[in-house]
């Protein structure tokens, strides 16, 4: 399997998991007691009743791991086929279960929950105040935020669970610009990237009229925003955390070579490999093969360094979203030439 058709493979497969695990939350929220906390003012209350817990996006972690295995698989099996002195086959392989294998992909895992229940948390507390602050009651608050029950499918749906805490600030001044009634504010509804365009007319018609978006008028605009943020946020989270398991474990699993006597660092190179289209952003287009050593690293024009296309260690804009790999290159000419001046002396 090539590494693009990793990419295809495992990330439709973490978006679907993270999907998957926001609707079970939802589901599984009992709305009177959200209702029930936000009547005496705690917010925090409110968003505990919520349940939002690691537990949750077990599935998200299974598919994480099922990732980091198949991306470690991966680079051993573009190693080249060769002997060593004795004539013997120089056999390839990557253990998952090896212990700094082990500890990686565990901190990958709670690196990543630990930040979506965070974010979660932070954003529905905002979500929830901004809400009480314009004047909503407690039931139309929490209804925003968890989602209406559809009476067709009699699943929750729409609210900002899912979503970061920069995606629910942003659509909450979506609805209070459309919501305001002055032209310029409700105008920059129609930058918004995520929005649905089959409500431009109607907006356009309101602005031209002078009247405000309210009613649900305004619930139906914001309430597709949200699910397209949604499936927007979950796309992103797993290009990201795919990209992040395959890079680790593709060069955890080249390192493993090394700690079992396989091949030397020295005798390692690794060229970076942007996907060549113009999507890739403009300091990765810089990288695009660049060589460096095993234990060297790439510097993007950012100044960020990384170890390799989807580093957990750089900055989220080096690498959310990323599409780059690296080309491992084993020089085991040298590498047995230098074994056998040794032996010789």
């Amino acid at each position: 399997m090539t590494f693009d058709e990793l990419l295809a493979t495992f990330e439709p497969k973490l978006a679907t998991a993270f999907r998957d695990a926001i609707d079970e939350i939802r589901s599984s929220i009992v709305l009177a007691r959200v209702i029930e906390r936000l009547e005496r003012g705690d917010i925090n209350g409110a968003v505990d009743a919520m349940q939002i817990e690691p537990e949750a996006f077990s599935a998200l972690e299974i598919a994480l791991q099922e990732a980091f295995n198949a991306g470690g698989t991966n680079a051993v099996a573009e190693l080249p086929k060769v002997t060593d002195p004795q004539g013997n086959r120089v056999i390839w392989r990557f253990g998952v279960r090896n212990p700094a294998a082990e500890a990686i992909l565990r901190e990958l895992s709670s690196t990543m929950v630990t930040h979506i229940t965070d974010d979660q948390r932070q954003g529905i507390c905002h979500a929830l105040e901004a809400g009480l602050a314009r004047g909503a009651n407690p039931r139309a608050t929490a209804l925003d935020v968890v989602g209406r029950v559809n009476r067709v499918t009699k699943q929750r749906e729409g609210g900002v669970i899912g979503l970061t805490r920069h995606q629910i600030a942003f659509i909450e001044r979506a609805r209070v610009n459309l919501a305001s009634g002055d032209p310029k504010l409700m105008s920059e509804y129609f930058e918004l990237k995520t929005r649905d365009k089959r409500f431009d007319r109607a907006i356009a018609a309101a602005i031209r009229d002078g009247r405000p978006i309210t009613g649900d008028a305004l619930g139906k605009i914001i309430g597709r925003l949200r699910d397209k943020n949604l499936v927007l946020r979950g796309e992103m989270l797993a290009r990201t955390e795919t990209m992040m398991a395959l890079g680790s474990a593709r060069d955890e699993a080249i390192r493993q070579q090394i700690e079992g006597g396989k091949v030397q660092a020295q005798d390692v190179i690794k060229t970076w490999r942007s996907a060549g289209d113009n999507r890739v952003r403009h300091s990765h287009r810089h990288l695009n093969g660049k060589t460096v050593g095993l234990d060297e690293t790439f510097q993007s024009p950012s100044g960020s360094i990384l170890r390799y296309p989807g580093d957990p260690r750089a900055p989220i804009s080096e690498i959310s979203g990323c599409r780059c790999r690296l080309e491992y290159k084993v020089d085991y000419i040298g590498a047995v030439a230098r074994r056998f001046r040794a032996e010789a002396v």
